[in-house]
């Protein structure tokens, strides 16, 4: 493709500035800000915007105005009694599925139309073109990642002790089982992450490349002030000798934030500390109960949703980051206190230990167990003299494989290889 610019459609459900702020939607809008910053022509095709959803006009308006950038909406369906869209186990099986179909059948016909040299897609969003490539109607080679795999039950199938899940998510199973069946190459976001891909998905390990899910160092760093993190820490009262265990996240069952409450009710040490919890979601008022009943309420700060800004400046505030998720996809929580330098206490769920080393950048546990979680986090406290050498490993650890200028350099490898192999 040396003679013109790659000519790329990306298709996914969700992106950061339109439609919420997850890691998925992180994912789609840095994607697309890199490749249009390699020169490249976009196409984005994804979900209608809705009022009901957090927008970021900045943001979007970043990508959504760009020269060499396309948007194509397609509708998102929510099917009845299905919930919040994209929300909940019976819209994704039902809706999802549906729009993956629509979304898809718009990059075939842009692909037969010869404006797209490549394909990219993320999970059940792409189905539509995976089966025509799959049965070769489709002359662009496509690139799936299935993220997360959650409906999997992440990469151990446990379903984070859920066990209705795994009869919910069937339907969605096999739709992302037919897409990875279509690609010319399937994401593992992490080396942690690949054994689940072959073992959930139909593909052979020749397609299988590993892309990781990553921060945009650069754009984060705006963030990084260190006046934030002490105004945090004087408007709620924390004390200089406090240790500020931080975690961010959605509050739902599967990210344990009740197994860390469990955890640091039992947790042996003299050290005083404080736990502030970023985020919000539908089990809050839970987690609420659990921590008064575990006797934290004098101890925890439920901050709620933040804005980036005051979102960076309690990763500033926090001495250890501590995330209990019960199963995760790549988790860019955890990147973002890497990014502030600080060492994580986290579960072996997902791709964490891909950047939690044990006894390098931080301490690992299992997920789901809080007697193991809170021997972690005593063991980090006893060990502070090491947080700042741990922090800066995480650092350096963020640069060299998980920022977006690395990331970028692999897609442009994996576009040109999948390209160049076509039939002439």
């Amino acid at each position: 493709m040396a003679d013109r610019a790659l000519r790329v459609a990306v298709v996914g459900r969700s992106v950061y500035g339109l439609h919420g702020f997850g890691g998925l939607e992180r994912h789609m809008y840095d994607l697309v800000r890199y490749h249009l910053a390699d020169g490249w022509y976009v196409t984005l095709i994804t979900r209608t915007p809705e009022r009901t959803q957090g927008v970021d006009p900045n943001r979007w308006r970043e990508i959504a105005d760009h020269p060499r950038c396309t948007v194509r909406y397609v509708p998102y369906l929510t099917f009845p009694f299905a919930g919040r869209r994209g929300t909940t186990i019976i819209d994704r099986s039902t809706a999802y599925p549906w729009f993956g179909a629509r979304a898809g059948d718009v990059a075939l016909r842009l692909v037969r139309s010869g404006h797209i040299d490549v394909v990219y897609g993320v999970g059940a969003s792409v189905y539509g073109y995976a089966r025509a490539r799959a049965r070769r109607a489709a002359s662009a080679p496509l690139v799936f990642n299935p993220q997360g795999l959650e409906e999997f039950g992440g990469i151990d199938g446990s379903y984070g002790g859920q066990r209705l899940k795994a009869l919910g998510y069937l339907p969605l199973r096999r739709i992302v089982r037919t897409t990875a069946a279509g690609a010319d190459a399937v994401i593992a976001t992490d080396a942690a992450i690949e054994p689940a891909v072959l073992a959930h998905l139909p593909v052979p390990r020749s397609r299988v490349r590993l892309v990781p899910n990553g921060l945009d160092v650069s754009d984060g760093d705006r963030f990084v002030s260190h006046d934030a993190g002490l105004t945090h820490r004087i408007t709620h009262h924390i004390g200089t000798n406090e240790v500020l265990l931080l975690s961010v996240g959605r509050l739902e069952a599967n990210k344990g934030f009740t197994d860390l409450a469990d955890a640091l009710a039992g947790m042996q040490s003299s050290t005083a500390w404080r736990w502030v919890v970023v985020g919000d979601g539908p089990t809050r008022a839970a987690l609420e109960r659990r921590i008064a009943e575990r006797g934290l309420s004098g101890r925890t700060i439920l901050a709620g949703r933040t804005n980036d800004a005051a979102l960076h400046g309690w990763y500033e505030a926090a001495d250890l980051f501590v995330h209990p998720t019960r199963y995760e996809g790549s988790s860019l929580v955890t990147l973002e206190a890497m990014l502030h330098a600080r060492p994580v206490v986290a579960t072996r769920a997902g791709g964490l230990p891909d950047k939690v080393i044990h006894g390098r950048t931080g301490w690992l546990a299992p997920p789901s167990d809080p007697g193991a979680l809170s021997t972690a986090l005593s063991d980090a406290i006893a060990e502070r003299a090491r947080w700042p050498d741990m922090g800066r490993a995480g650092r350096e650890l963020l640069e060299q494989r998980f920022d977006w200028r690395v990331i970028q350099g692999k897609f442009r490898e994996l576009y040109e290889e999948l390209i160049n192999a076509r039939p002439a």
